[in-house]
């Protein structure tokens, strides 16, 4: 017979996906899916009955009240904000849809921010894992008419999840060396070939990286210049650098040492790199495993 512990250790990567798209943080995801298991394990026999609707229930609610918590401290974040990078080459997501995958791409957790609490909710429970209505109602505790409401209201802002061009993946491998070689040697010409022509740089150092970028930086020179002089200024003799898929995306950690001291993830497209997101904010770092 199934314990306790059994059944959560199978929803827990459900658990974990719902948490960590309502807050954009691996390790806040972490902490509140560890208070769903302490309070899941105190809960009376009675109370626990339907598992997943139970769990689930618990962790977005707790997800709702932290991000109403937070609301203020995102609306006075220093410089752009971005998610928490998460390296999802060692840890996949618990299903390979492809709603699931573009669901946890930076341009669509940073899209997320444009919502209230509670439209997020209802909008990744119905559009990313597909609960019925009467599932989000019960969940979220309201009716299934007004959640109808808030998932059309959330998508005049963010529109429907719709899957992006996937790199050849070796393409994509190519890149980012060449990215990283190019800019270890300053070479801003090469660096400008592998950039499109509407590419934008986001650097989110969250007031704590000086010299971060406080708006998004826009042109392939404008991007290249940055990108090289900021890693002469920064970066220390003993930076290596791991190419992984983060986000779903290809991108590479920067380490000083065993310390990760920053991120990026490129999002590629026409065989030329259209985005780069930078994460720099040592806060939004600890959860990268070290160099080894």
């Amino acid at each position: 017979m199934e314990t306790r512990a059994d059944v959560f250790a199978s929803t827990r990567p459900l658990l974990f996906s719902i948490a960590y798209r309502m807050l954009g943080s691996v390790m806040d995801a972490e902490d509140l899916v560890q208070d769903a298991y302490l309070r899941w394990q105190e809960a009376p026999e009675v109370d626990v009955r339907a598992p997943r609707a139970y769990l689930t229930t618990i962790v977005t609610r707790l997800a709702i009240n932290q991000l109403r918590s937070a609301r203020h401290q995102r609306e006075t974040y220093v410089g752009p904000w971005l998610p928490e990078p998460l390296v999802t080459d060692t840890v996949p997501d618990p299903s390979g849809s492809v709603e699931l995958a573009e669901s946890l791409s930076m341009a669509f957790l940073v899209l997320l921010e444009r919502l209230s609490p509670i439209e997020r909710a209802v909008f990744l429970l119905r559009e990313v894992f597909a609960f019925e209505y009467a599932e989000i109602a019960r969940i979220v505790d309201k009716s299934e008419a007004n959640c109808r409401q808030l998932l059309t209201r959330a998508k005049k802002h963010v529109g429907t999840a719709h899957a992006r061009f996937e790199p050849d993946q070796a393409h994509a491998a190519r890149l980012v060396e060449q990215f990283t070689r190019a800019t270890a040697a300053g070479d801003v010409d090469g660096l400008v070939a592998l950039l499109a022509e509407d590419i934008t740089l986001w650097a989110d150092g969250g007031g704590r990286i000086p010299g971060a970028a406080l708006n998004p930086i826009h042109g392939p020179n404008a991007v290249a210049r940055f990108v090289i002089g900021t890693t002469r200024r920064f970066a220390p003799a003993r930076t290596s650098l791991r190419a992984t898929t983060i986000n779903g995306q290809p991108g590479f950690i920067a380490y000083a040492g065993t310390h990760a001291q920053a991120a990026l993830i490129f999002d590629i497209r026409g065989g030329r790199i259209r985005t780069v997101y930078a994460v720099g904010n040592p806060d939004k770092l600890a959860g990268l495993p070290p160099e080894t």
